[in-house]
C-alpha cells in the first residue's frame, strides 16, 4: 500500500505528464490521493480541483492541444527545470549526470526520451524518498518553481495550482500572482548566471540530500 507521500507526489507528476486515455481513467485516484494528503493545506488542495475537472471533462484532444501549447513552445513554462537556468550550456549536461545517478540510487527507471530534469520525473524520484528530501530538493529549486508558476499563472493555466502545491510541500513562498514580464535578454543572463539549485550541484549530487 503507497504512504500518503508517495501517493501525493505520484499523483502532482502525473497531472503535469502529457494527457492520455490512461490519466483520465486515473483521475478518480488522483482526486482521493490530493484529498487524503495531510501535506497538502486546503487552499492548494481545492486550487487543483479545477484542472482534474478540465482533464475530466475535455475533450482528450483539446487537452492534449493546450498542454502542448503551454508546455512545449518556449522556455517559460518548460517542465524541464535546468533549462530555465543552464539554457544548452555545458554546466546543464553535468548537472543532469548527477541527477541521473541520484535516481538510479534508488532504482528508478528513465526512459530514454525523459530527461533527468523533467519536473514529473523529479517528483516520481520525490515519492520514492523520505519526506525530509522532498522538502530538502524542492526548496532548492524553489527560485526556479516560483518563476514557472509565475509563467503558467500569467497563462492563466489551471497547471499553476501544481507548482504552488510543490512550493506549500516545501514551506517555500508562493509566487507572485501579477503578470512579470521580464526582458528576453535579462532571462538568458540569469539562465547563464545562475545556479539550478541554490546550492548548485551539492544537493543534487548527494545521495544524503
Amino acid at each position: 500500500m503507497l504512504t500518503e507521500h508517495t501517493a501525493l507526489l505520484r499523483a502532482l507528476s502525473a497531472l503535469l505528464v502529457y494527457p492520455d486515455a490512461d490519466l483520465q481513467a486515473a483521475l478518480p485516484e488522483i482526486d482521493a490521493a490530493l484529498r487524503a494528503s495531510p501535506a497538502l493545506h486546503e487552499a492548494e488542495r481545492q486550487a487543483l480541483m479545477p484542472l482534474l475537472d478540465a482533464l475530466a471533462q475535455d475533450e482528450l484532444l483539446d487537452s492534449q492541444m493546450r498542454y502542448v501549447d503551454l508546455f512545449d513552445h518556449g522556455r517559460s513554462t518548460s517542465l524541464n527545470l535546468f533549462e530555465h537556468v543552464y539554457g544548452d550550456s555545458r554546466a546543464r549536461g553535468e548537472a543532469m549526470l548527477a541527477l541521473r545517478e541520484r535516481y538510479a540510487g534508488v532504482g528508478l527507471a528513465q526512459a530514454d526520451y525523459q530527461l533527468p530534469d523533467y519536473l514529473p520525473l523529479m517528483l516520481e524520484y520525490l515519492s520514492c524518498s523520505e519526506p525530509d528530501e522532498t522538502v530538502a530538493l524542492l526548496g532548492e529549486c524553489a527560485h526556479v518553481l516560483r518563476r514557472l508558476g509565475a509563467a503558467l499563472r500569467h497563462r492563466q493555466s489551471a497547471y499553476a495550482a501544481i507548482i504552488a502545491a510543490l512550493l506549500q510541500l516545501a514551506g517555500q513562498a508562493p509566487f507572485e500572482d501579477g503578470p512579470t514580464v521580464v526582458p528576453r535578454e535579462d532571462i538568458d543572463r540569469e539562465w547563464e548566471e545562475r545556479p539550478a539549485f541554490e546550492n548548485s550541484h551539492e544537493v543534487i549530487a548527494s545521495g544524503d540530500a
